[in-house]
C-alpha cells in the first residue's frame, strides 16, 4: 500500500499512455476520457506534489466520470448522424452526389452514359439527353449515378 501513497505526477502520465493503448487495441471511445483525466491529475499532482493519494483517486474518479458524461451529452447533442463529412455518407461517396447538378459533357444514350464528377468519371443512368443539357443527380445505385433533366430555374 505504500506504493499508492508515493504516486507521482509520471505515474499519473504513463496511466495515461495506458489508457490511450488500451483505446487504441479496445476502442469505445471510453479509455480516451480516462486518459485525459489521468493527465490531467498528472498535471494536479506536477503543479501540487504534496496532494494525498486519496486526493489524487478522486480527483481521477470525478474527471473521468465528468468527461465521460460531457461526451454523451455531446453525442446526444450533435449526433454522428449529421452531414459533416464524417456521417453516414462517409464512405457511400455516390450517395453524397444527390441533390447536386451538372452538365452533360458527352449524351446519355440507351439510358447511360458517363460523367465528369470533380476529379472522377462516373457512369450515369437515365432518360437519353443530348450532351449540354443540365441534369441534377436523384440517387445512386452502387457506383452508377441516376440522373434526371435538372428544372429550370424559375
Amino acid at each position: 500500500m505504500e506504493w499508492i501513497q508515493a504516486m507521482d505526477y509520471w505515474h499519473w502520465w504513463s496511466l495515461a499512455i495506458v489508457f490511450l493503448i488500451m483505446e487504441m487495441l479496445l476502442s469505445g471511445v471510453f479509455f480516451l476520457w480516462m486518459a485525459v483525466a489521468a493527465g490531467l491529475v498528472g498535471l494536479l499532482v506536477w503543479w501540487r506534489p504534496e496532494l494525498s493519494w486519496y486526493y489524487q483517486f478522486a480527483w481521477f474518479a470525478a474527471i473521468s466520470l465528468l468527461s465521460v458524461a460531457a461526451w454523451h451529452l455531446y453525442l446526444r447533442w450533435a449526433p454522428a448522424g449529421a452531414d459533416d463529412g464524417n456521417g453516414p455518407k462517409l464512405n457511400r461517396r455516390a450517395e453524397q452526389y444527390v441533390g447536386r447538378s451538372f452538365v452533360l459533357e458527352e449524351p446519355i444514350v440507351d439510358g447511360f452514359g458517363r460523367l465528369q464528377v470533380d476529379d472522377s468519371l462516373w457512369r450515369i443512368e437515365g432518360p437519353d439527353c443530348p450532351a449540354g443539357t443540365r441534369v441534377e443527380v436523384v440517387g445512386a445505385d452502387g457506383v452508377v449515378l441516376q440522373v434526371a433533366p435538372a428544372k429550370a430555374a424559375e
